[in-house]
Formats: C-alpha cells, structure tokens, sequence
C-alpha cells in the first residue's frame, strides 16, 4: 500500500487533502495535532509512534527522527540493495510527504516575544523530513504549500507526476527550507558583516515588466519585512506597481525620513528629489515642493508626511502624477484624488523612524552590504571655515539643504533655503556641472535670495565656490576633506562668502 506521512502546523485544507489521499489508497501516517485533526475529522490513520516504536519525546521535540522515517523516504527504489536493506528492517516506503513548518518568522514578529519562546519555534523534525523527501523526489512527492494540495491530489490521481515537476516540488522545498534557515541565522547572529550570509525572501508580486518592457521582474519581501517601505504601504486606489515606481517610491521614502519634524512633501523623479518643501501646513508644504520644479513633477511620485487634506487633494489633482503617499486622507480629499483612474493612492504610517539595518545592492556575481546612511546633519557638527560668519538663517538651510543632498545621485549639488529646495544638479561626472545646473534652475526661483547651496561630497578645487558665489550664492556648506580644502577657503574669502564644513560625506552611486 502507498504511505502519506503528514504533519503539519497549518491545518488549513489537510483534513480535505487527506480524504482524497486515503480514497486513493495511501495509508495516512501523523503526528501530534495534526493525527488529532485528522483523526477527529473520521480519517483512519496510523500514529507516527506506531511506525517508529518510540513514542513522541522532549516536548515533541523528537519524534519523526528516526530511520523508520527516514529510511522509507531516502531509499532508491531503483537500488535493489535499498529496498531489500529497509525490508529488512521492517521500514515501510513513503510515498508523499506533507509538512509545513513551525511558524518561526510569526513568531519573533510578534511584540515581547523572549529569545526562548522563538527558539521553541525552530523546526527541526519537519526540514529533516522534507529535505530526505525532496533529494529522492524520483519517488517522493514532498509537499510543503497547501495551495498546492488541490495541484497534488489531482497529479497523484491521474498519473502526472512528470520527471520535471517532481523537480519542481523539490525545488520549492529547498528554496523554502533555505530562506526558513536564513531567518533564524539572521535572528541568532550578533555579528556585524557574518563570514556567511543568507538572505531570506519571500515572493511579493510578479510585476508587468522591469526597468524597461523587454525585462521581466519580480518584487521579493524581505521575511523580515520593515514597516516603514513601500511594500509595506496599502494600495488603496488604482493599478499595481511597477518596478520603476517602486524604486521612485521607495527613494521618496527614504527623502521624507529625513524630513519628519514637521508638514514635509516631497516629490521625486528618477529616484532624485525634483522639490521638497517644508511648512507648517501640508498644503503650504505641497505648494512649496511643487514650486521647487513644477516641471520635473510631471509624471513623479509625491510622499506627504501628514493627512491630505480636501485643500492639498484640490492641487494635486490638477497635475498628472503617477503615486501619492501619505499616512492618511480625508474622505473628501480621497473622493477627489481617486476621480484619476489610473493613479496610485497609497496609505503608509509616516511616525516610524527608518530602522538601522544594511542596504544591499547587487553586481556582477555578488552583493554589497553596508549600513544604511542614517546620519543627519546637526548645526553643532558645522564649522566654519570662512571668514565671513553664517547668519542663524543660513545655518538653518544648510541643514535642509545638506539633509536634501544626502538623498541625489552623485555628484550631487542642492540649493535651498530652510523650506524648500530651489535647484537640484544631479549624478555629473564632474562637480563643477552639478553646481552648474542647481545654480542655473535656482536662479528662477522667488526664494534665491536667501538661498544656500550643499554638496555631497568635497570640492576638489575652487571653481565651484566660485562659479556659485559669482552667481548669487552667499553661503556654502560642503563636507570639506580634499587635500585642496584650502583653495576652496580661499576663494571663499576672496569672494566673500560663506564656507562651512559639515564633515559628513553622503555620496550616493
């Protein structure tokens, strides 16, 4: 007779599963609670104590592990040696496994949970079981999704388990035990950058297309997902995300971040900022980021760190926008935005601080990992370098301005005032043209009297002080360090205007 073995923590669909295993001949065998359910739904079936002959132990720790299990799972039915070997031992075969895992990932989500309860929550007997079945899928279907169980039941009737999808099966097992074994290492390991590192995802949406049409592309989740991203954030109006626009979302949110003190928007294009701008009203906010480049907005994702309001949903309405996201929306204010069919409506707490984890980026046959840039600029971190002396105005836009330019591609120029950005020159080859292009556009703007400009990164010579200061710029922040600092203060000095040094490099590739 065919052998099922099933044990399961989820019970969703098992008791349904196993009526059509038992009706199609296998013999049920389980464990635990799963045998209670199945037992208590009038399903014959074979405790796992009586296959193995020891009872369950050490709290349910042991109780699948042992070679009556595993015998009957590993062993090739097309070697006679192990056929006659478990024959002689009295160890049945095992046709089909069923088994999903101790809910380890839940579980440390959850608030308070002690390192000793997640612990318990560490599957050992169930991996064991699905890793012998999957290496000998040629005769083992191991099973480890219920919604594959309707799939499963069909294959198993009409005798379609190809060479192929048994493949298949045990492929999803691997990938499922490998990310189930990368969280807990995760969980468990203190050091900083491991000798080894696995990562853990899980499928999140197949998307319609990558960066461009010809490119396929899927969004993966993090099994330890953060609750301020974008693939946390609720879809509440319009069609699914693409991949440009969960890049773009996701840069905008690391940009309003940095700014959550008080009513901020923020606009991006092409993961760079196209206007932020800050108010004590959301809609004074909005009407400030989108004064900053009304241009560059056309087509862009807006982050709003507070309510929308009727007002604020009124003037973003006229503009053709791809996503918003805000922590909330009057219903007036909805009613209004989600007249455009096709825009994004999205719903994200804003209160959550961005946690300090790493970022990862890929290359060519590998990762990088580094820790995410969660430094801020302070006015106590400032020195100034020039002799003219800031005013308590232009300090305070430096710190706009340098927190701004933390978030634009390198080599990246912002100018600003304490409100809002004016020019942003973003990812030149040289620096000089970023300071070129964020001068020329802040030249237009009504706040370029009382602007500053930042820079990611050191000048490495004087020009761009000059060119700035020979165009209206008064005051300079810029995190100094180049073996030529000082022609910089120089000119500075020449031209009369203010050079401070943050001291913090934000470069941005």
């Amino acid at each position: 007779m065919k052998r099922a073995l099933l044990s399961v923590f989820d019970k969703t669909g098992i008791v349904e599963f196993a009526t059509k295993l038992q009706a199609q001949g296998f013999e049920l065998v389980s464990t635990g609670g799963t045998l209670k359910t199945l037992v208590g739904a009038g399903l014959p079936v074979i405790s796992i104590d009586e296959v193995t002959g020891f009872p369950e132990m050490l709290d349910g720790r042991v109780k699948t592990l042992h070679p009556k299990v595993h015998g009957g799972l590993l062993a090739r039915r097309d070697v006679p040696e192990h056929m006659a070997t478990i024959a002689a031992h009295d160890i049945q075969p095992i046709d089909v496994v069923v088994v999903n895992l101790y809910p380890f990932k839940e579980t440390i989500a959850q608030p308070d949970i002690t390192f000793a309860e997640a612990i318990e929550q560490i599957d050992i007997g169930g991996p064991s079981m699905l890793r012998s079945a999957a290496k000998n899928h040629a005769a083992v279907l191991p099973i480890i999704d219920p919604a594959d169980y309707e799939r499963a039941a069909e294959l198993l009737a009409n005798d379609g388990l190809t060479a192929a999808i048994r493949r298949e099966f045990a492929a999803k097992v691997f990938q499922h035990t490998a990310t189930y074994d990368a969280l807990i290492g995760e969980y468990l390991t203190t050091a900083e950058f491991p000798d080894n590192l696995a990562l853990g995802y899980d499928k999140f949406d197949t998307l319609r297309y990558g960066e461009n049409s010809h490119q396929q592309a899927t969004a993966y989740v993090s099994q330890q997902p953060e609750a301020y991203s974008i693939l946390s954030a609720e879809i509440m109006h319009g069609k699914k995300l693409s991949y440009n626009n969960l890049r773009d979302a996701d840069a905008a949110l690391r940009i309003a971040a940095d700014f959550n003190s008080q009513p901020t928007v923020v606009t991006v294009k092409h993961m760079n900022p196209a206007g932020i701008g800050q108010a004590d009203t959301i809609l004074a906010a909005w009407e400030r980021a989108f004064a900053a480049d009304d241009i560059s907005i056309f087509g862009g994702i807006v982050v709003l760190n507070r309510e929308v309001d009727l007002a604020t949903a009124e003037a973003m309405h006229k503009i053709f926008l791809e996503i918003i996201i805000a922590p909330s929306y009057t219903d007036e204010a909805f009613a209004v935005l989600a007249k455009k069919k096709n825009l994004r409506i999205l719903a994200l707490p804003m209160d959550q601080a961005v946690a300090p984890v790493k970022d990862v980026v890929s290359v060519l046959g590998g990762i990088l990992v580094q820790d995410r840039d969660l430094v801020s600029e302070d006015v106590a971190d400032f020195e100034v370098v020039s002799e003219a002396q800031p005013t308590p105005a232009q300090l305070e836009a430096m710190v706009f301005a340098q927190r701004a330019v933390k978030h634009v591609k390198s080599n990246a120029i912002v100018v600003a005032n304490a409100q809002q950005t004016l020019g942003v020159g973003a990812g030149q080859p040289n620096r000089i043209d970023s300071v070129k292009i964020a001068v020329t556009k802040a030249q237009t703007k009504p706040g370029f009297a009382d602007a500053v400009l930042a820079s990611d990164a050191f000048f490495p010579m004087g020009d761009s002080v000059e060119f700035a200061a020979q165009n209206g710029i008064t005051a300079i922040v810029e995190p100094g360090g180049s073996i030529k600092d000082q022609d910089s203060i120089d000119m500075a000095n020449k031209l009369g205007v203010v050079l401070v040094f943050s001291k913090n490099r934000h470069f941005k590739h």
